[in-house]
């Protein structure tokens, strides 16, 4: 932030908090690598509860404690191995049902037994009877881990110099690496259910934004791929929220669950957030995120102290070799001559529809083979395969790539089409051309999307028909161009990007709704109403792999979107770049010219991105508002994953003269919400000389782009 930014934060023109806008300003002042992990001496009983889950119990164990004060355990469960979840948790439920008992007949009063006594000790000056009474809805399982960790720090040896070199090149401190152990107990084969994945437990909406997810190859179980994009996530988090301890949350919790605490507490201090923080969605394992984390370095540290003598895995070591077309993995394995499970160890990015022969190894992957073979190039691979079974290769190769790109036209006529006035849905598309196209309302192509997605990703049928109809104008709104492309100034171009104009008609419900763990963030409906937790190592890995608390509800993981979309309390909500008056009106099941009214908005007059603008739920509940509010950018980031990925960033200082129409220009193929997302604290509309912006690189991996 430089000082004319600087000078306008401070004359409160959002009316932020003060902290907040020091947090801002510190965000700018100091790279990452200039501030160390802290370790806030009030947070010592917490960690103090996670060495202990981390080291002195195992999978058939657990601590029966109070979900706020750690430091209250009441008791150690202990199952026989071969028990089923079952029973583990009906023994849990006696132990927990037994201390309700207990807490509600010592803040009665009267006579105490030696184990009342003792549960009232725990409990120290905090032993009232309105806290003990309040303490009986408080009492959580949770799952010994100590057998799990050990064998993390055994397999953290494989991939230590790789991740201190990812750490380096993005100036991130050291003591990331700990982050593993806590998020996968260095499994790079960890699965949850919820869908996160590999050593670093990537969900698959930010993973796409750093790594190739599709129906073939699934970087996210590469240890070396998932590092580079944890390594960038990381550095994003610290950019956009300023210290450590918030950045590191906010892999759990998401950047815009971090920002709402800050703005809500009005403070950056860490043991002030997880003491007295509330929402639906900062439960148990976003509170406990950080100080599990610190546990796990503390016992990185000094692993021979909790577990004797540990030897390291050594390090893997590959060769790699550049596919040359689309072959078969069966072909591969007989014109390498190689053990089947030793290729299949060495490439765990690709997906079992390859393994299983459905799909081909990609043209362009980058294979990786025994350290102990043949050094090979691609145009040696090439002549290995032999000419015809090459042939027959690239030919499919070409195929496949001429219906993707067919697929891929198609979105980015969705893209760039820009609708004339009319009403929605039934005008004629004019297309812009390839530069500005990706800051039109909508950025959908669901057969492309699909194409390239999970089904867990794959957009909703609502969400896709309202994305369809957003690509329309309704009659008397204005109407978004690209321009300087068709000779129109900037305040058309911020039309375009969605910061004024209205978008679609009203009208038209959305049944289902699209959910995503990182996108949704910590916004879903969850948090201290965690359920039954896992009794066993199964159920855990199940939940998920992660040896710290995890919230069992789906968007509380990674979400890198910083932007709020809830509805505050006055029922207002703050413009987000590429929304319209006309989507809040389609999203609440009313016209646009309802929202003018209650607004004071004369027609045609924009609404602008950060401004804040009342609405109208007579017919919508705000819950249902922000999920299809959500939904709609969850498809619109989608889209633009699904052929485009980050592979960096770079530093570019605002010029005389510059504005959001010549960054258009100079950014040619990066959307504005994503340049917002990475400056959110950037007014674009008063883009002043000298401000600084950090700007993602892209990479567009779009069918033909491996080449």
């Amino acid at each position: 932030m430089n000082s004319t930014r600087g000078a306008a934060a401070a004359r409160g023109r959002w009316g932020w908090p003060w902290a907040v806008l020091l947090m801002l300003f510190a965000v700018a002042r100091a790279p990452a690598a200039d501030q160390a992990i802290p370790y806030p001496p009030p947070l010592q009983r917490d960690v103090d509860f996670w060495v202990r889950v981390y080291t002195r119990i195992d999978t058939n164990s657990g601590y029966l404690h109070d979900q706020y004060n750690l430091a209250v355990i009441y008791d150690t469960l202990h199952f026989a191995p071969d028990s089923s979840p079952r029973a583990r948790q009906r023994i849990v439920n006696r132990a927990r049902d037994h201390y309700i008992a207990e807490l509600r007949r010592i803040a009665a009063g009267g006579p105490l037994s030696p184990e009342d006594e003792h549960i009232k000790a725990l409990w120290g000056a905090e032993a009232t009877p309105e806290r003990l009474l309040e303490a009986t809805e408080d009492i959580r399982f949770q799952l010994g881990q100590s057998n799990r960790f050990k064998d993390g720090l055994i397999r953290s040896g494989a991939w230590q110099k790789d991740i201190a070199r990812a750490l380096r090149d993005e100036g991130l401190p050291p003591e990331l690496a700990a982050l593993p152990l806590v998020e996968s107990s260095y499994n790079p084969r960890a699965y949850s259910k919820v869908g996160a994945a590999g050593l670093w437990q990537f969900m698959p909406s930010t993973g796409r934004r750093f790594m190739r997810i599709d129906r073939a190859v699934d970087d996210r179980m590469d240890p070396f791929a998932a590092t580079e994009a944890a390594a960038q996530l990381l550095a994003y988090n610290h950019r956009i929220l300023g210290t450590w301890p918030l950045a590191l949350t906010a892999y759990n919790h998401g950047v815009a669950g971090m920002r709402r605490a800050v703005e809500t507490l009005g403070t950056t201090n860490i043991v002030t957030i997880v003491r007295n923080y509330r929402s639906r969605t900062f439960g148990f394992a976003s509170r406990n995120f950080y100080v599990s984390f610190l546990a796990a370095l503390k016992i990185d540290r000094d692993p021979q102290k909790y577990f004797g003598a540990i030897v390291p895995l050594q390090e893997e070591r590959y060769r790699e070799v550049r596919m040359p077309a689309y072959v078969g993995v069966g072909p591969l394995e007989r014109t390498l001559d190689i053990d089947p499970e030793a290729l299949r160890d060495l490439n765990p990015a690709l997906r079992p529809a390859v393994w299983r022969g459905r799909l081909p190894v990609p043209r362009g992957y980058e294979l990786r083979l025994p350290i102990d073979g043949p050094t090979l190039t691609t145009a040696m691979l090439a002549r290995r395969l032999g000419s015809q079974e090459l042939l027959a290769s690239a030919a499919a190769s070409r195929r496949a790539e001429g219906r993707a790109a067919r697929l891929a036209a198609a979105r980015g006529q969705l893209v760039a089409a820009v609708m004339k006035p009319g009403r929605a849905g039934s005008a004629a598309p004019v297309v812009a051309s390839a530069g500005p196209a990706y800051y039109s309302r909508v950025a959908l192509a669901t057969s492309s999307v699909a194409a390239t997605s999970t089904p867990a990703m794959a957009p909703s049928a609502s969400i896709a028909a309202s994305a369809a109809r957003a690509a329309s104008v309704s009659e008397g709104d204005s109407l978004p161009l690209t321009g300087g492309n068709f000779g129109l100034g900037n305040r058309r171009l911020l039309d375009f990007d969605g910061i004024g104009g209205a978008g679609p008609a009203a009208g038209g419900g959305q049944d289902s709704m699209l959910m995503s763990s990182q996108a949704a963030g910590d916004q879903s409906a969850a948090g201290d109403d965690e359920g039954e937790q896992p009794v066993s190592a199964a159920e855990a890995d199940a939940e998920s792999p992660s040896l710290g608390p995890t919230d069992a509800a789906e968007g509380s993981s990674q979400n890198a979107d910083p932007t709020d979309y809830s509805v505050a309390r006055n029922g207002t909500i703050r413009v987000a770049s590429a929304e319209t008056l006309g989507h809040y009106a389609e999203w609440l099941g009313i016209r646009a010219s309802d929202l003018r009214r209650i607004n004071h908005m004369r027609f045609h007059t924009p609404v602008i991105v950060g401004h804040r603008i009342r609405l109208d739920f007579r017919r919508v509940p705000a819950e249902e508002f922000e999920a299809r509010r959500r939904e709609y950018h969850q498809a619109l980031e989608a889209s633009y994953f699904a052929s485009h990925r980050i592979v960096g960033t770079e530093q570019y200082v605002a010029q005389r003269g510059d504005s959001l129409w010549t960054l258009t220009q100079r950014y040619s193929d990066l959307p504005l919400w994503l340049l917002r997302q990475y400056n959110p604290d950037t007014d674009f509309t008063d883009l002043r000389p000298g401000t600084q912006l950090v700007v993602p690189r892209i990479e567009d991996v779009s069918p033909g782009g491996d080449d």
